[in-house]
């Protein structure tokens, strides 16, 4: 196991990373931005190091300070979290010039798998079903001649896009028109690469997800699958797991997440993105080659720590656990706690929390790197925490939420606690039935 490792992210990320390395006996470097030179992590980390002002570009996508704070003190490996450097093939590789171990996948497999292009071709040699679409576009007329192809409506999508970010549904040929040159660009401002590829758009669709961990050699096994259908702007707000698919399709599903890894020898943790179509055809989406925000239901399900999984395998002591070996009980949910204002288009409302209250009690767990007194900075994302919790079943799981909903206090931001306690009520969403449309059709928003 390694001696000292270096968290090269920010927030409830970095705070997770550092309370398994140090049950592990395994020192901390966190590196931070002048922003959050007064949050958590940096108050909890062994030692911490300034990477910059508070624009990202300055401080967390600094490669040659993460670097140079890295070797400056002793850290054998480099944790990205998720966001920021953890999908960022050339870090990857810089790490091991430079003799630091990337806490993931090789450089080869994110480049592989990191394009939706290129996903979306290894998903074709792995037998997984992939929606209609394209590679990437070369020219307007390309994406014309495509989009009469597949049939209106498509989604242009940026190939080095995630989070939901780089999205652009297209319903007629002018918007296409009107709307390419717009996505090569925002694709440009957000991650450094203008392709774009174009997939059917599918109106209502699940979105389901499998968790799987690797060891490089093409031992991969999965921990089970998340449901992260309750979304706004693509981005996700509620995920729990299991999900409420048939066990015939759940299966299928997992069986394609575990046949993609293993194709590309997928070392670490990584989560396979599907969609589930009303008819329960179901689609692979994307990668994310990283730990996941929404590991915790997996973690509360299965029993299994991820992050100390993705230590033991980086360190090279490989993934000791077979699938028989992973035990799957009861239900998780988890709601993102946002600094957002629901009734104004989820609006970021950064600023001082003036006062804070978490749930607690039996199966609540809270991962949050927010406290009294401490200001949310506007430079990041709005996430202040989340809020999971564990039952037998899906409805005790549910109650549980809003219980634990209902005793969490935040005092100062507006935050997205009144509407998760509304979706908690909601029948369709306590009868399992949710898309990604569910707070447009279902919430009136």
């Amino acid at each position: 196991m390694f001696k000292k490792i270096l968290i090269a992210n920010r927030g409830e990320i970095a705070l997770r990373v550092i309370r398994t390395a140090r049950e592990l006996g395994v020192q901390t470097v966190v590196v931070y931005s002048t922003a959050d030179e007064k949050s958590l992590p940096v108050l909890l980390a062994d030692e911490s190091v300034c990477v910059g002002p508070p624009a990202s570009n300055a401080s967390y996508l600094n490669i040659p300070n993460i670097l140079s704070a890295a070797l400056m003190t002793g850290a054998e490996a480099i944790h990205p979290g998720y966001g920021f450097m953890a999908e960022n093939p050339d870090f990857a590789e810089m790490c091991r010039e430079h003799g630091l171990v990337f806490i993931g996948p090789t450089p080869e497999s994110m480049r592989a798998l990191g394009s939706k292009a290129g996903g979306r071709e290894i998903a074709a040699a792995s037998k997984v079903p992939v929606v209609p679409g394209t590679g990437v576009l070369q020219d307007l007329d390309a994406a014309i001649l495509a989009a009469k192809q597949i049939g209106y409506p498509v989604l242009l999508k940026a190939s080095a896009g995630g989070g939901g970010r780089g999205q652009k549904v297209i319903r007629t040929q002018d918007e296409l028109k009107k709307g390419f040159d717009q996505a090569r660009e925002e694709a440009r401002l957000y991650f450094s690469d203008p392709a774009l590829i174009m997939e059917k758009f599918l109106e209502e669709f699940r979105h389901v997800e499998v968790q799987v961990m690797g060891d490089g050699t093409g031992h991969v096994i999965h921990i089970g699958e998340r449901d992260c259908s309750i979304q706004r702007r693509n981005q996700k707000l509620i995920e729990e797991a299991p999900s409420t698919l048939p066990d015939s399709l759940r299966q299928e599903i997992l069986a394609a997440g575990v046949r993609l890894a293993q194709h590309v020898n997928y070392a670490g943790a990584g989560t396979l993105e599907f969609i589930v179509d009303r008819d329960g055809n179901y689609y692979f989406m994307e990668m994310n080659t990283r730990i996941q925000v929404e590991h915790c239901v997996s973690e509360m399900i299965s029993g299994l720590d991820l992050v100390r999984m993705q230590l033991e395998i980086a360190s090279g002591h490989g993934l000791k656990l077979k699938q028989e070996d992973v035990k799957l009980r009861g239900h998780a949910i988890e709601c993102r706690l946002n600094a957002e204002d629901p009734d104004k288009d989820f609006r970021p409302a950064a600023g001082k929390i003036d006062d804070v209250h978490f749930a607690g009690g039996p199966g609540v767990r809270v991962d949050s790197h927010a406290y009294t007194g401490y200001v949310i900075p506007p430079h990041y994302d709005s996430l202040i925490g989340k809020l999971i919790v564990h039952h037998d079943d899906r409805a005790e799981a549910i109650a549980r939420m809003k219980r634990a909903l209902e005793e969490t206090v935040i005092q100062g931001p507006k935050t997205t606690i009144p509407l998760y306690i509304k979706i908690m009520d909601n029948p369709f969403y306590k009868r399992g039935a949710v898309m990604t449309n569910f707070l447009k059709t279902r919430m009136d928003m």
